[in-house]
């Protein structure tokens, strides 16, 4: 990994001219079935980035089995944007906080990503977000069984993702994932760190 990969990763975020993605990407043909005037609600996500001996890593959660919205799947720490909350980038330095015990004063937010749209029908921003000091999490246990770390140079490696696809709603939908050992990255999070590995292969 080279020494400037967070410059870098700064360039890409700031990239012009790119749209937001969408659970739907694979399927347009379930897409142009949604209503134009749905409404989204406003949630927000960190994309944590720590730097280790063997390089820079991106932290995820794997969800508790108890959570009513995707229990035991893996995501990013955050959720939704609530009135108390001063910004959307507010909103994810506080869920992180409470989800795994980053401190918001130990991350420096490097930029957001374009916009993603889910089924469960939030309109989530992701935030990239570097972990400035060393940090052990602390997971919140009612919300995340377990947090994990994936090379970044392994998310932003093209061959490592596949297509799959599962019935939703009685239609055949295609979804990103990204196996990494025992850990199935899939559906939104898979989607957002594809985002990134396009953005980043154009520089």
């Amino acid at each position: 990994m080279q020494p400037d990969i967070f410059e870098k990763l700064k360039q890409a975020v700031a990239l012009s001219g790119q749209s937001g993605s969408s659970d739907f990407d694979l399927d347009p043909a379930v897409l142009r079935q949604l209503p134009e005037n749905r409404v989204l609600r406003a949630a927000s996500v960190l994309i944590p980035l720590i730097e280790r001996d063997n390089g820079v890593r991106v932290i995820l959660t794997r969800r508790s089995g108890n959570l009513l919205h995707h229990p035991g799947q893996v995501a990013f720490p955050g959720g939704k944007v609530d009135a108390s909350d001063a910004s959307a980038q507010d909103a994810a330095l506080r869920e992180a906080e409470e989800e795994i015990g980053l401190h918001h004063q130990n991350v420096e937010i490097l930029g957001a990503i374009a916009q993603h749209e889910t089924v469960t029908r939030f309109s989530v921003i992701p935030f990239l977000g570097r972990v400035i000091s060393d940090f052990a999490p602390t997971p919140e246990p009612g919300e995340v069984a377990e947090v994990f770390e994936v090379p970044l140079r392994f998310v932003l490696k093209p061959d490592n993702f596949q297509t799959h696809s599962r019935e939703w709603m009685g239609q055949e939908r295609s979804y990103l994932a990204i196996p990494y050992g025992p850990h199935f990255i899939w559906g939104a999070t898979a989607r957002i760190l594809k985002g990134l590995a396009d953005r980043m292969a154009q520089l």
